[in-house]
């Protein structure tokens, strides 16, 4: 299937500055895609690129295949910082004057924007009235005016409570089960690992690593598991594994092995003909965060 966006050799200049360097990357059809990186690591620069608002230095992107182009752009809809909603008016009157500047869409597209994101019933309320999770949900809608196949998010979360988040979260996952691709750039990397099907990290303009979410998290097999005598349990496993940690906190053991290599029936055999009786067996996956600080930090 061909992806949505491809990105070969991006790299993006400031002066001195190396903004980017050298990006390529593939976004495929359906998914939700993470721009993730530290502050400073060029995402809004990425995402500016392939909206057309900045110019790359070097390299190219295809949206669908083809160099981008006005009817391509129509395709997409994008939210790079909030828009700028006027606090007296309703909802419905907000979008007709962003549709009447975009010229996206017509009046019955405000009712199904408006429904897709749970708004419809505050459809006449004042937009000064809508709590701060509202907001952000009423500028998604702008985007989807059109009924673009992608949409483009910069923080789409940033500075919502945890209830907002929450209802972005929620509305991100429906967007993408009713067809569309969601690119999204974001620092709250919980957030990522829950809506997320696939990531692109970034340090200091250079890609560390992108591929599904499930793939960067593994880079090792983690098996957690437990007995009555932890440290009998970590002397007799230890030497089957990269390494062993003791969480006594939790009373359980964490096995390091090789990506691909941890077979749980064979570990709880070994354990069983070395005398002892597990009591917990769990094949883990790391948390984004702590795999997103493992390749990011020196």
């Amino acid at each position: 299937m061909q992806p949505v966006l491809s990105l070969s050799g991006i790299t993006k200049f400031y002066g001195p500055v190396r903004a980017l360097n050298n990006i390529s990357f593939s976004v495929p059809q359906g998914s939700v895609f993470g721009v993730l990186g530290p502050n400073g690591s060029g995402k809004t620069t990425l995402l500016s690129i392939i909206l057309d608002v900045l110019k790359a230095n070097n390299g190219n992107f295809l949206w669908f295949g083809q160099p981008g182009s006005p009817d391509q752009r129509k395709r997409i809809g994008s939210l790079l910082e909030t828009p700028n909603f006027y606090h007296y008016l309703s909802a419905v009157d907000n979008l007709k004057v962003t549709q009447s500047i975009s010229g996206r869409g017509d009046a019955a597209g405000i009712d199904r924007v408006l429904k897709k994101v749970k708004l419809y019933d505050r459809r006449k309320s004042r937009f000064k009235t809508y709590s701060l999770g509202m907001k952000q949900r009423l500028a998604i809608a702008s985007t989807l005016l059109g009924d673009p196949k992608v949409l483009v998010l910069d923080e789409p979360t940033n500075g919502l409570d945890p209830v907002g988040i929450a209802e972005i979260r929620s509305l991100i996952i429906e967007l993408c089960h009713s067809g569309h691709t969601i690119i999204m750039a974001s620092h709250l990397l919980d957030e990522v690992e829950k809506v997320c099907t696939h990531a692109a990290i970034l340090k200091s303009g250079e890609l560390v690593t992108t591929g599904e979410v499930n793939e960067i998290l593994q880079d090792e097999d983690v098996v957690e598991l437990s007995a009555v005598d932890l440290n009998l349990l970590a002397g007799i496993i230890e030497p089957i594994g990269n390494r062993v940690n003791i969480d006594k906190e939790a009373n359980t053991i964490q096995l390091c092995l090789p990506k691909g290599t941890a077979k749980l029936d064979e570990i709880n055999s070994f354990c069983f003909n070395k005398g002892i009786v597990l009591n917990h067996l769990l094949l883990k996956k790391k948390r984004l965060e702590t795999r997103f600080f493992e390749l990011t930090n020196d």
